[in-house]
């Protein structure tokens, strides 16, 4: 059974992988990339008034959600993580002032306990096998009082689940659209002060403290 899970979990991401490469030379500016762009003015709505000086971007795709909060808060060290090599390419390109970019896998985080002050996980919660496990990752790396912020897909109840469903099929390594009592439940786990908002049409965000 492990090895089963194991290797359908490793299909999930290379799907990801693969369909981030091919979206990556496209996506700041393609429909595949405009729902990530829609909550970029929500996440950094939320940094106002939050001191920062070190900012962890899980799935950080093209750096251009990175490249917007150092052009407004200029923080001293941003990082992105993200599993798509052509995506890091395209972030990297965009030579962001004190950014560094690691090609990595979200549940492995290579960063000591205790790291960043602010965690960002912007679309790409959806995309992984083992949630619980990214959030303990981001649990251990944020330091105490650190920010943890989740903008994801939302879908009323009837269309979500015919979605979840379609998932299971998915080539672009999708997994699971989350209700907000799932989100709240999972975040609930490790941090407090755990807020969930709906935005838009089909978008929401989930934030919390650790």
């Amino acid at each position: 059974m492990n090895e089963r899970r194991y290797s359908t979990m490793s299909t999930i991401k290379e799907n990801s992988k693969r369909a981030f490469n091919q979206q990556a030379a496209t996506y700041d500016n393609d429909i595949k990339g405009k729902h990530a762009r829609t909550l970029y003015p929500y996440i950094l709505k939320l940094l106002e008034n939050k001191c920062f000086s070190s900012l962890l971007d899980l799935g950080c795709g093209t750096g251009e959600l990175l490249y917007q909060i150092q052009q407004k808060y200029h923080s001293e060290w941003l990082v992105g993580i993200d599993i798509s090599d052509k995506m890091l390419d395209i972030a990297r390109e965009k030579k962001i002032d004190k950014a560094d970019f690691i090609l990595g896998d979200t549940e492995y985080l290579p960063f000591e306990n205790d790291t960043f002050d602010v965690v960002i996980c912007n679309d790409s919660f959806h995309h992984y096998p083992s949630p619980q496990k990214v959030l303990d990752e981001a649990y251990r790396v944020l330091k105490n009082g650190g920010l943890i912020i989740i903008g994801d897909c939302w879908q009323p109840p009837l269309a979500r689940q015919i979605m979840n469903i379609y998932m299971k099929y998915s080539k672009e390594g999708d997994v699971k659209i989350y209700s907000k009592k799932e989100m709240l439940n999972l975040l609930s786990r490790r941090f407090h002060n755990v807020t969930w908002e709906h935005i838009g049409t089909t978008c929401c965000i989930s934030y919390a403290i650790k």
